[in-house]
Parts: C-alpha cells; sequence; structure tokens
C-alpha cells in the first residue's frame, strides 16, 4: 500500500510571537493539519512527520526581505499496533527536546500540529523599534524509503511584531 500525505494551501498555521527575557518565544498551531491521511499514516504503524521551518525575517521596505536566524522543529508519531502505544518525539534543530509514550489516542493530533512558547530565538540580534516577522512553513512525510518523497513546500504562517526591549 502506498501512502502520501498532501498538506494543501488552503490550510494555514497561526504563528503568536512573545518576547521575554531575552528570547523571543513562538506559539504556533497548525489546527487543520491533522487530516484523515494523516491518520491513515499512523494507523499503518509508519512514522508520522510533521517538519516546520521557522524564520525570523527583518521586514527591509522596497529591498529584499533578510533573514535573521532560522529553526527546524520536527514532531514525529509512531503507533505500535501490537502494544496500542504511541511513540512521540520532538526536535529542534536536529536535537532531540522531548520524547513520550503514551496510549492515549488524542495526544498524537496536539504533539504533531500544536507548539506552545518555543524559545528557538534570542533577541539580542535584534534592533529596538524595528518591525520583524516571523514565517513558518510546514511539510510532511511518512518515515520510509521511497526515495520519490521529499518535504514539500506546504502550509505558511507569517506574524509581524514590532521588537520593543
Amino acid at each position: 500500500m502506498l501512502f502520501g500525505v498532501v498538506l494543501t494551501a488552503a490550510d494555514r498555521i497561526r504563528v503568536v510571537p512573545l518576547v521575554r527575557d531575552h528570547h523571543l518565544l513562538i506559539s504556533f498551531e497548525f489546527a487543520d493539519g491533522f487530516t484523515d491521511d494523516v491518520r491513515a499514516v499512523i494507523a499503518s504503524g509508519l512514522t508520522m512527520t510533521f517538519r516546520y521551518q521557522v524564520d525570523l525575517r527583518l521586514d527591509v521596505p522596497i529591498w529584499v526581505d533578510r533573514t535573521i536566524d532560522s529553526a527546524t522543529v520536527t514532531a514525529s508519531v509512531k503507533y505500535d499496533n501490537l502494544t496500542r502505544r504511541y511513540h512521540l518525539t520532538r526536535e529542534l534543530n536536529g536535537r532531540i527536546e522531548d520524547a513520550r509514550v503514551t496510549e492515549d489516542p488524542q495526544l498524537p493530533r496536539r504533539w504533531l500540529t500544536s507548539f506552545e512558547r518555543l524559545a528557538l530565538f534570542d533577541t539580542a540580534r535584534l534592533e529596538p523599534n524595528q518591525e520583524y516577522y516571523l514565517r513558518v512553513r510546514a511539510g510532511a512525510r511518512p518515515d520510509n524509503a521511497w526515495a520519490f518523497w521529499r518535504w514539500g513546500a506546504g502550509p505558511t504562517g507569517l506574524a509581524k511584531f514590532t521588537f520593543l526591549p
């Protein structure tokens, strides 16, 4: 059986920035990301992975916007059909930040699509009273050996803010 998950451009990611203690805390939610296709991949026992590219960008009028910093947030879910448990993993820039095992069938949805107050960027590189924005782009894939599957350009979320230290 062949699995593929398509994230459409009509889906949007809600992004909320917050500056606290010299860090830019980012919350984002991809509410429509947990589709029937995603459920089918998880139920099959394949690893379902959502990858979010988070870019902190400087809004430059009449010129190309400048990327200040980038981070990659990855969330994965693998269902074990024998034990009926979900193995959940979250990575930040390739480093495992959290891993859990649960029997709760509701947790994988939140795990893949909702992130609260991630301290992804330091504010030391930001200039006061300057307008910036965060761009979050999502991609998804089953973890398998099919060479034709690649991270796709998926849904995007934006949030503008003015840095006030």
